[in-house]
């Protein structure tokens, strides 16, 4: 029997990793997303509160996922880092809008503090159906 091996996921449409860690990675069908924090695409940080990170961070998790072929229909588990779980329900409501009918497991859990300082940072993993 042979191990699979993982494949990284990279695109230019949401930030490039600011460590050494990749956008994402696939093995077997399931593809395992590293936190994304509301940096656009250039790497800048979005100016605004916790709606505007959390729309951010969607559309970076959008289009990582979108590179590895799935969507948020595809996605299995969330786990959400928040610094201030007073705005949760405002991230909650955001959250639900991406997601639609599909409810995915989910953690939500408040942090001393993320990187560069944000809001919010969110990792998924999601069935690909790509062996």
């Amino acid at each position: 029997m042979t191990k699979k091996q993982p494949t990284v996921i990279n695109t230019d449409k949401a930030p490039a990793a600011i460590g050494p860690y990749s956008q994402a990675i696939r093995l077997g069908g399931l593809l395992f997303t590293s936190g994304q924090i509301p940096l656009d695409a250039s790497g800048q940080l979005v100016e605004g509160g916790i709606e505007e990170q959390t729309h951010q961070v969607f559309r970076n998790l959008e289009a990582v996922l979108a590179a590895a072929g799935a969507g948020f229909s595809d996605v299995v588990k969330a786990t959400v880092f928040m610094k201030d779980m007073n705005q949760f329900a405002t991230m909650n409501g955001i959250y639900a809008s991406y997601f639609g009918e599909h409810k995915p497991a989910r953690s939500a859990v408040e942090v001393a503090r993320l990187p560069k300082d944000v809001l919010v940072e969110i990792e998924v993993i999601a069935s690909t159906n790509v062996e």
